[in-house]
């Protein structure tokens, strides 16, 4: 596996790139930690900077915060090389949604890693501009890591459609040396069928089960981003997966569902938005 994890001066960052490190460690797996250095012609153009930076002032600026970055990766990057995981940095110059998307794209990535501040719970108040911008438009799965947290329980958000089943398929071997408790909470509509989502559950189970997994499944009837959040809240989870499309999003258009996307807002664990990697 392939990981682009996005990092820059703030902790969050640092502690997504501990966290990952820590969730593949003696897994087949590399880890590029990916900073988006400013782009010092168009900083220049913006008369915000202009007060307090003179050309050299500001490429100097410039050259002290890759560096201090390039400091906090070598630190962060040390949860994986005890993993045994390589870990790289990577810099790159630009607006950071669109570096990391086509970074990610251009490499060939597996999975992209943001991390995001977890003090509040309020909807819409967790996910930045580029956050927003990368889950929408990413290609490949997305880890969006709030704190660091050893992973021991896991929280699989399962609505039945086949972008779901396939989030079973990659969780099961990302999680295979660390065997945590995995949880799958189906979350049944007073419209859907029953009998549809008992089918797809016991597909999953038997693909976790195939790689040595014995998830336990719950069933809840109600809206699907409350009775996730819920479940979340009544236990210890450390991690949250489900798939980027529901059955209400057609999987061509590549965009986010509401329920993903309201439930990425909501919370403030990890959350794992899976796509199937796609190369159009």
């Amino acid at each position: 596996m392939k990981v682009l994890a996005a990092v820059d001066n703030t902790p969050e960052s640092q502690t997504a790139l501990a966290y990952v490190c820590h969730l593949l460690e003696h897994f087949d797996a590399e880890v590029h930690a990916l900073y988006v250095r400013p782009d010092e012609p168009k900083i220049a153009a913006d008369s915000f900077y202009a007060p307090f930076f003179s050309k050299d002032g500001l490429k100097n600026w410039i050259n002290g915060e890759t560096l201090e970055v390039e400091r906090k990766v070598d630190e962060s990057c040390e949860y994986c090389l005890a993993g045994k995981v390589p870990c790289e940095p990577v810099t790159v110059a630009g607006d950071p949604s669109e570096a990391i998307l086509d970074t990610a794209s251009d490499g060939s990535y597996d999975l992209i890693v943001l991390g995001s501040h977890g003090y509040s719970a309020l909807r819409g108040f967790l996910l930045g501009t580029v956050h927003a911008k990368v889950l929408h438009h990413s290609r490949i799965p997305v880890l969006i890591v709030r704190d660091f947290k050893e992973i021991r329980r896991v929280l699989v958000a399962y609505r039945g459609s086949r972008c779901d089943q396939e989030a079973l398929e990659f969780l099961g071997p990302l999680l295979s040396r660390k065997k945590p408790k995995i949880v799958i909470l189906h979350v049944q509509d007073k419209e859907g069928s029953s009998e549809t989502g008992e089918v797809c559950l016991s597909q999953g189970r038997a693909s976790l089960g195939r790689l040595g997994h014995e998830p336990e499944v719950l069933t809840k009837e109600g809206d699907f981003v409350d009775e996730v959040l819920k479940e979340s809240r009544s236990a210890r989870y450390d991690l949250v997966v489900l798939g980027a499309y529901g059955n209400d999003k057609p999987r061509l258009l590549r965009m986010l569902s509401d329920h993903a996307l309201n439930l990425v807002r909501s919370t403030t664990l990890p959350v794992l938005v899976f796509r199937k990697k796609s190369n159009s």
